[in-house]
């Protein structure tokens, strides 16, 4: 049996999607999720529904049971996500988990000074709490998800025509969510994997100042790129209303491509898929001909 946690999300409908599409019976998988409700349509599916939540260990350890291969996808509870994490590695322990596919983040450099050590150093625990569980695993340490993109370049981009971010010239090897969610139903469902850490990044990584010329070949409209400093784009960020929350993380992300956090070189998510991954060029044209 192969459980799929946060089912509800999207990385994980699409890993639900993939395992399908990869011929393992809709019986043999499992999903969890926090709500009956939201999950129902994998029920009509018949896809075996477990209810649980990362903060309830016993609920994790009811929803684990039977379970031989867990897709864990980590939690989007930033603050919470090591207790959270923690919880899932014993659930999973105890229950007689024999495989963990852990989604990870990628790792280029190790600094003292990240700008996302926040989100590295949780990361960096729950690799070494499965490591210390004795269960084998295969740890997925994905890039950046280019379906943020948009986000971090602005909805109005068309309008103002200026794409502000505080990367400088740095790179980022951004991702599809769809194909990284791919390599992990490739890794379920095909041998090999076992104590395996795989860097998924995009070798065609990209600059804030080549997205832009991107966009403005694609559009036609004239686009230009300003890296201003981190303090004179989060005043500038406040004076739009933006949460601080999502500020905090905008910067965060643009700081670490600055520092060259986000680019990296390696095979093995064109290995897992059989293809190249596709390129941030590619994904623009899609959203902005």
């Amino acid at each position: 049996m192969i459980l799929v946690t946060g089912a509800t999300g999207e990385f994980g409908k699409h890993a639900v999607q993939q395992l399908i599409a990869k011929g393992v019976n809709t019986s043999d998988i499992s999903v969890l999720s926090r709500s009956l409700e939201k999950a129902n349509n994998y029920k009509a599916d018949g896809i075996t529904v477990k209810i649980g939540d990362y903060s309830n260990y016993d609920s994790l350890v009811k929803a684990f049971e039977g379970v031989d291969k867990l897709l864990f996808v980590s939690s989007s509870e930033i603050e919470d996500r090591a207790a959270q994490h923690q919880n899932v590695v014993k659930a999973a322990k105890a229950t007689g988990v024999k495989h963990i596919v852990y989604t990870s983040f990628m790792r280029n450099q190790e600094r003292d000074d990240s700008a996302i050590a926040f989100l590295q150093d949780s990361h960096l625990k729950t690799e070494n709490w499965i490591k210390e569980s004795g269960m084998t695993y295969t740890f997925l340490q994905n890039a950046t998800y280019m379906d943020m993109l948009p986000m971090f370049i602005g909805e109005q981009v068309m309008e103002t025509g200026v794409i502000m971010q505080p990367a400088q010239n740095g790179k980022s090897s951004l991702v599809l969510r769809q194909e990284l969610a791919e390599a992990a139903a490739v890794v379920l469902t095909s041998d090999g994997h076992e104590n395996k850490e795989y860097p998924l990044v995009n070798n065609q990584a990209i600059t804030y100042n080549e997205v832009a010329e991107t966009i403005a070949q694609i559009s036609g409209k004239d686009i230009t790129y300003q890296s201003p400093s981190p303090e004179d784009y989060q005043a500038t960020l406040k004076t739009y209303g933006v949460p601080d929350e999502y500020i905090g993380i905008f910067t965060a992300f643009s700081v670490a491509q600055a520092n060259g956090e986000l680019e990296m070189s390696d095979n093995s998510l064109e290995k897992l898929l059989g293809r190249k991954p596709t390129t941030a060029k590619e994904f623009l044209t899609k959203i902005y001909a």
